[in-house]
């Protein structure tokens, strides 16, 4: 088939609006294609088509190799470990291991168990440890340090994000991107170390009957934590999308604020969404994670949680009582006995997307488990700004990822739109990109390095779903969408006073304007065809991906059993000694980046457990 027809054949599968699943197969494909080409490499780690797209893989700063790794005294790496060696390297750890041969289970004892290292679980594991308590953390990802990470796309998005960062809603419209490493989402996050928004704090201790968030425990936690992970306002030098989103609201007249990191003022790797090479940023591998680990805490890394150890006692809470976790080396063939950890303490911290799934499979049936999903959806505009003809220096994926945003005035005050700067390298800009034809999607590839991105984040009101493992419902509302739009319609705003070129969308066909000699009438013309289209499936003439890479709110806190998943300690109404302590224990979505106030609850949660059993 000549390439015109085959090229004819591709646009009238991603136009199709009948056949949906024909559209589907142009979507796969599309990923598949365009993430494999610009993301695979030879022996010398070098693609042959990133010269001629402006990216280079950067020169590193040389980080000496410790003598010993963090959380080597207390991690244990199942995947190097089989049957014959796992109890003795228990054993060297501090454990003690009984086999259980009519369960084919290993058997240890600790006072907590924490599944998940994340931004919950470091932080748990971290204040449970420091009040005296055996901590065992369990962890169904890998450890790496800074010099084991590559820094190239394709291996970093395959060990460090769940799924290898393919994720997405059942019916393919958000990918979702989750932390799945030691470290969890703060391994791989942007930085942005964000506090709770008062607006926020107030609707949660108000509207939601939450006194926790009204509290100077909750404020006092904000501040220990901000201490903790070295969080600081100050950017000694803004990176490329930075300074477009800066000089374009400064054009406009609107407001823009600065995002604290939790790295040095000077941080400029750009590459912290893939494992922070230079070990500047701060995740709780790096902090919280040592700080148990000094205190005794043990880590199993590849190590899958399959179900809690629930016992019927109707003198307990809910009529059932927490024992453990039963879990299983899941990364390593040599290892065929389960692994059960029975603990005074549970404590489920491996997201929004997995503690649910854990939950119902061992049994817990309140209808708030899996519900009320937010994912705080985005889209993304674009804007080509050549070196020839711009102020601006460096390349879209150089420097400090997050360091400015602005806030969209909205006429709902609970929920409201921000405007950020984000990381693609050049496998994922491509993947997501529209395509329409071979032509201009390599006329826009050459433009990679200089094409700035800001996306819009909406602090979403209508919530989704996790069914179970692997499979995830969501669906915006109408007022989501308008939100998004006006979000949308901002970003283009300012990419256009910043002085770009040619500015688009990812709608799929292309939607784009160029710039010189735009008036303004003209530009309002055009923003008024730009709408939060729905996704692939959605039936709509033209589509675009959205993505998130937040998930909040499905075990949410309730003030009642009706309202929620858990109480306000975190703990599970139907199962006495279970706590959640991640970011499905929010109330609803943040409507920032939500790191701080993960960490931060999960402070207040832990302190709180650590307080009863010292009684």
């Amino acid at each position: 088939m000549p390439l015109d027809k085959r090229e004819l054949a591709l646009k009238s599968w991603s136009n199709q609006k009948r056949f949906i699943p024909l559209r589907l197969v142009f979507v796969m494909i599309k990923l598949f294609c365009f993430f494999t080409f610009f993301s695979r490499v030879g022996e010398n780690s070098q693609n042959a088509a990133w010269e001629a797209i402006g990216y280079q893989e950067k020169t590193r700063r040389q980080v000496a190799k410790p003598k010993e790794r963090p959380l080597e005294k207390g991690v244990v790496e199942t995947m190097y470990e089989s049957d014959s060696s796992l109890v003795q390297t228990l054993n060297k750890k501090g454990l003690e291991v009984t086999e259980d041969p009519n369960n084919n289970a290993y058997k240890i004892e600790c006072d907590a168990v924490i599944v998940g290292s994340g931004c919950g679980g470091g932080v748990a594991a971290a204040v449970l440890a420091q009040s005296g308590l055996k901590v065992i953390v369990i962890e169904k990802g890998n450890y790496f340090v800074a010099q084991d990470y590559s820094s190239l796309e394709g291996p970093s998005m395959n060990e460090l994000y769940q799924s290898g960062g393919m994720s997405s809603t059942v019916d393919g419209n958000i990918m979702l991107l989750a932390g799945s490493t030691v470290g969890g989402g703060s391994a791989v996050n942007w930085s942005a170390s964000i506090k709770t928004p008062n607006t926020v704090l107030q609707e949660w201790s108000v509207d939601r009957k939450i006194p926790l968030f009204a509290s100077s425990d909750y404020q006092s936690a904000m501040d220990v934590v901000c201490e903790r992970i070295g969080v600081t306002n100050h950017c000694t030098e803004e990176n490329f999308q930075n300074q477009i989103l800066q000089k374009g609201c400064e054009k406009l007249g609107l407001e823009v604020t600065s995002v604290a990191r939790n790295a040095p003022a000077d941080h400029y790797c750009g590459l912290c969404n893939y494992g922070c090479p230079t070990a500047d940023k701060k995740g709780t591998d790096t902090t919280w994670l040592v700080d148990a680990v000094t205190r005794g805490t043990v880590i199993l890394t590849g190590c899958k949680a399959e179900r809690f150890i629930l016992e019927n006692d109707k003198t307990k809470r809910g009529g059932k009582k927490c024992l453990g976790v039963i879990a299983s080396a899941a990364l390593s063939k040599k290892i065929t006995k389960k692994i059960r950890i029975e603990a005074k303490v549970t404590i489920s911290a491996c997201g929004s997307l997995s503690t649910p799934p854990l939950m119902k499979t061992s049994g817990l049936k309140n209808p708030n488990i899996g519900k009320n999903l937010h994912l705080h959806p985005v889209q993304f505009a674009w804007g080509y700004f050549p070196e020839h003809a711009s102020e601006f220096r460096g390349k879209n994926y150089e420097g400090g990822i997050i360091t400015s945003l602005h806030k969209v005035n909205l006429k709902d005050s609970k929920a409201h739109t921000i405007i950020e700067t984000p990381a693609l390298g050049p496998a994922t800009f491509a993947a997501f990109f529209p395509w329409t034809s071979g032509l201009d999607m390599k006329e826009k590839m050459v433009k990679y390095s200089r094409t700035a991105q800001l996306f819009a984040l909406v602090r979403d009101q209508g919530p989704g779903e996790v069914k179970a493992e692997g499979i995830f419902e969501y669906k915006l509302n109408q007022l989501d969408k308008e939100n998004l739009q006006s979000g949308l319609r901002q970003a283009l705003r300012i990419l256009v006073a910043a002085g770009a070129i040619e500015v688009g969308t990812y709608k799929s066909d292309g939607q784009s304007i160029k710039c010189k000699g735009l008036k303004e009438e003209d530009l309002e013309e055009f923003l008024d065809t730009v709408s939060a289209v729905g996704g692939p499936s959605s039936g709509d003439e033209q589509w675009t991906v959205y993505c998130s890479a937040h998930q909040m709110a499905s075990c949410r806190m309730g003030a009642s059993e009706e309202e929620g998943a858990v109480d306000e300690t975190g703990e599970s109404w139907e199962a006495q000694g279970l706590f959640v302590c991640d970011a499905s224990v929010l109330p609803s979505a943040t409507g920032v980046n939500p790191m701080i106030t993960i960490e931060s609850t999960a402070y207040c949660i832990s302190k709180k457990i650590a307080e009863s059993l010292k009684k």
